[in-house]
This record gives C-alpha cells, sequence and structure tokens, in this order.
C-alpha cells in the first residue's frame, strides 16, 4: 500500500476505485484479499483512515465464515421482553453475533498492503462516467484517479423522498462493572419495557461481552431525533429496568447513530461503471435499520465477480417483496395502524425466531413470506396494503 495526501499532477489509473473507507469498503477489501484477487490495480479515495472502535455492528447468521475470528461475542439464544414478560429465543442454526470496527479496520489494512492498493486521502466528489472510465474528482472538481470500475460507500439520501421516512437513532453505553453484573450466554435482543414514543417504537438491548462488561443501548424507530439529554435520561432510565444501578457501573465509551428507514428508492447504479454499495446501495433494511449482513454479502458478490473476471455488480440487497411489504409495515406504524410493541411481539410469538432473522436479512422463501404477513394484524394491515396502493398510484416510484 502507498500513500497520497491529496491531488497528484499526474493522477493514477487504476482498475477499481474505492470511494469512502469505512465498514462498506473495508469488507470489499477483505474480500477481494481472502478470493485471491491479483493482478487488480486498487485505490482508496477518503480524507480519513478509519482505525480503532468508532462503532459497534451486531448481526445474526451462520457460525463458520471469515467474521469468527473478529467477533467480540456471539449469542444462540436472545431474549424479547415486553411489559407481559420474557421469551427467551434460540437462534440455532443461527447465531447473533457483535464486531467491533478495530478488528475490520485492522484486517482492511493488512489486504490494502497485500492488494498493493492506493491510498488518496482526500474527499470525493463528482464521479465522471463516460461509459468506459470513470474519473473521480476532489469537491474543487481536480482530478483524483481515474478508474475502470468504481464503489462509491458514501452516505446519501434515496433518489426521492419516501412515501414514509423514519429513523433508527441509538445511543449506547459500553459499562464495566467490578462484579458480576450480566450474563454473557444471553443477549436481549429488544426489551420493549421502555416508555413508548407518542409515534414509533423504542426498545432497549443489551450485548453483554463478559460477566462484567456489556453494550447497554437505548434505539428507537421514528421520525425524530433526540436531544442528548433526552438519549441519556433514556438510558439512565433503561438500566433502571435492568435493575442496574449506575453508581456502581463505568462508561467506557458512548456510541451513537442514526440510520435511514424508508420506502425511498437507493439507486444501486447510478451510471454505467459506478456501484453504490452499503447504505447508498440499498443495503440497509428499511423496516429496521438493519445493514451489516446486507453489505457483508455485498462484498462477498463483489469479490467474487472480480476474481471470475465479471464486472463488481451486487445482486440487489433484498427481494422487491420484501422491500414492498417492509414499505407496507412501515406505514402502518408510522399512521397508527398497529402498535410496534404489538407488531415486533407477534412476529417472534408466531414465527421461529431462525425464520424471523432470515425475513429481516432478505433471505426467506414467498411461503415463508406468506407466513411472516399472516403473523400481524390483518384488519390494521390491510388497511396499510390499501394506503400503500393508493399512494403508489399517485406517486410512482
Amino acid at each position: 500500500m502507498w500513500q497520497r495526501g491529496g491531488v497528484d499532477a499526474s493522477p493514477a489509473d487504476v482498475d477499481l476505485a474505492l470511494v469512502g473507507g469505512g465498514g462498506a469498503a473495508s469488507l470489499v477489501l477483505a474480500a477481494l484479499d481472502r478470493h485471491g484477487v491479483s493482478g487488480l490495480r486498487v485505490a482508496v479515495v477518503d480524507p480519513v483512515h478509519k482505525r480503532g472502535q468508532d462503532r459497534t455492528w451486531a448481526f445474526w447468521g451462520a457460525p463458520g465464515n471469515d467474521l469468527d475470528p473478529l467477533l467480540s461475542a456471539s449469542w444462540s439464544r436472545v431474549d424479547v421482553v415486553t411489559p407481559a414478560g420474557r421469551r427467551v429465543l434460540s437462534l440455532a442454526p443461527l447465531r447473533y453475533a457483535m464486531l467491533r470496527s478495530a478488528p475490520v479496520y485492522d484486517r482492511a489494512a493488512e489486504a490494502e498492503r497485500r492488494l498493493g492498493a492506493i491510498r488518496i486521502g482526500a474527499a470525493a466528489g463528482a464521479l465522471d462516467d463516460d461509459g468506459h472510465r470513470v474519473t473521480v474528482r476532489d469537491p474543487d472538481g481536480r482530478v483524483l484517479v481515474r478508474a475502470g470500475w468504481v464503489l462509491d460507500s458514501r452516505p446519501r439520501p434515496p433518489a426521492r423522498p419516501g412515501r414514509t421516512s423514519w429513523l433508527q437513532h441509538f445511543r449506547g453505553w459500553w459499562l464495566e462493572a467490578d462484579a458480576p453484573t450480566f450474563d454473557p450466554d444471553r443477549a436481549v435482543l429488544m426489551d420493549f419495557r421502555t416508555p413508548q414514543p407518542a409515534r414509533g417504537v423504542s426498545f432497549g438491548y443489551v450485548l453483554p461481552v463478559s460477566d462484567r462488561y456489556a453494550l447497554v443501548e437505548y434505539t428507537e424507530f421514528a421520525p425524530d431525533l433526540l436531544t442528548d439529554s433526552g438519549y441519556d435520561a433514556a438510558l439512565r432510565g433503561y438500566l433502571d429496568l435492568l435493575g442496574l444501578d449506575p453508581a456502581v457501573l463505568r462508561v467506557r465509551e458512548v456510541e451513537n447513530g442514526v440510520i435511514p428507514m424508508t420506502d425511498g428508492p437507493f439507486v444501486a447504479r447510478p451510471s454505467p461503471r459506478v456501484v453504490r454499495i452499503g447504505t447508498g446501495g440499498g443495503a440497509t433494511r428499511p423496516s429496521t435499520g438493519f445493514t451489516f449482513s446486507a453489505m457483508h454479502r455485498q462484498a462477498e458478490q463483489v469479490a467474487a465477480a472480480l476474481a471470475a473476471g465479471r464486472p463488481p455488480v451486487p445482486r440487489a440487497a433484498y427481494p422487491r417483496r420484501h422491500l414492498w411489504m417492509d414499505a407496507v409495515a412501515l406505514r402502518a406504524l408510522d399512521r397508527g395502524h398497529v402498535g410496534g410493541v404489538e407488531f415486533f411481539d407477534r412476529l417472534f410469538d408466531r414465527n421461529p425466531a431462525e425464520r424471523v432473522l432470515r425475513f429481516l436479512d432478505g433471505s426467506t422463501s414467498p411461503v415463508e413470506d406468506l407466513a411472516v404477513m399472516r403473523s400481524s394484524p390483518l384488519l390494521p394491515m390491510t388497511g396499510a396494503v390499501l394506503g400503500d396502493a393508493v399512494a403508489r398510484l399517485r406517486r410512482p416510484s
């Protein structure tokens, strides 16, 4: 790997440029290295070289893949809690896993070195695609690099505003205790005992790394963000629900995040040789905001395609029928046809946990999708289906 601090008088010409060097690009770099892609000239364009712990990803999937050595923790059982009680779910053959960013970035840095990649420490602006090569410019229009293909992982809004637009927004505290406090054998996936917002749904969750160290987080699916003091108050309230005394806990790190939940369309291929990955490429599941598993799939598909000499174009992150189901669910929640706690409680109560998680990852069959749909409240969801149909007629995608 070699570094360029900014604009060069004679910009490099490469086969593949990764615009943005965060999680999505890091997964692509590791996948290229793992698939043994050789002879490929690669550039990474980002003003910041990501290192350290700046985020935590939680996801589900089958054990036995390239991520296993990087995990901080994983659980085969999780809790879903409502005011009515606690449900312990066995996830077999899947598992719920926690992945912190530092090992992902470290692995990507090693992959860059092995691939002989160029890192260009500058912000990218316009991507000029003439159908044969893509010119990557900085915000002032100067050329940074020319590439045969560009994978663009920069965040961006959908091509048009969604009919429903919510946010998954959260704050988490990494908490350390001097005495055994957490159960490292079980994670709390969703705890709906938190006070519910007037419009939206809230929940807490607990991801224990050990009996003395855990990430405790407060999350909302809702149209509007909270203030800093609002998140902190919600977290203190959740600790109280858990029976934890803040006075005997130390906050080692704080994590915040905002992820779009919208039925607005994300354009995955805006021009012939530019491919968007990550949230901008549709990797975020509209009904939940979960993103990581789809990013990982995109990286694997890109690397496999390049290793086989094909264009680096991943498949759609989710089936079209799932995006339609998400649009209906968002509409039902947003218009108050169904309560968020009721919606998710019925989802887990009337389906095997493994089916729910595969549905949220976009890997269920049409027959399984029908079973998921039948678990929703019939009349309210019918109203949401009709409302969505009318809205699509008025404003087609």
